[in-house]
Order: C-alpha cells, then sequence, then structure tokens
C-alpha cells in the first residue's frame, strides 16, 4: 500500500520546521534582550568589599561584606 497522504507544506514538512526556527528565534531575541537589559541596570553600581581580610573560603556571611556604590 502506497503513502498518499504526503504533503511537503504540511505541519511535519517545511512549514513546520519554519515555524520551530521561528519560534526559536524569537525565543533567543527576547532572552538577548533581557540579558542586555539586566547587564545595563547593574553596569553602572559597582560594588566594593567593605573588609577584605574577614572574607572565608565558604560562608554565606560573605555577601555581607560586599556594598554596592552610591546606595
Amino acid at each position: 500500500m502506497e503513502n498518499t497522504s504526503r504533503h511537503i507544506f504540511h505541519i511535519h514538512g517545511i512549514t513546520g520546521m519554519l515555524i520551530a526556527t521561528v519560534l526559536l528565534l524569537s525565543i533567543l531575541a527576547v532572552l538577548t534582550y533581557f540579558g542586555i537589559l539586566a547587564q545595563q541596570s547593574v553596569a553602572d553600581k559597582p560594588y566594593v568589599i567593605t573588609d577584605s581580610q574577614s572574607i572565608k573560603a565558604i560562608d554565606v556571611n560573605n555577601a555581607n561584606l560586599r556594598v554596592v556604590k552610591g546606595e
């Protein structure tokens, strides 16, 4: 029995490939846009370490030694 339901522009053919490509490129564009916004928001806020001698290798309290300039 021969398969007579083959269509090149079916959802499993070129159309499906184009839909998947457009979807992936739009996701890439949105994530790139939000990544650039996040980088721009923190680029002008450098931080300083208040007491560099009290930093330990593995310690949760190391985050308290970091202070953002301008705040």
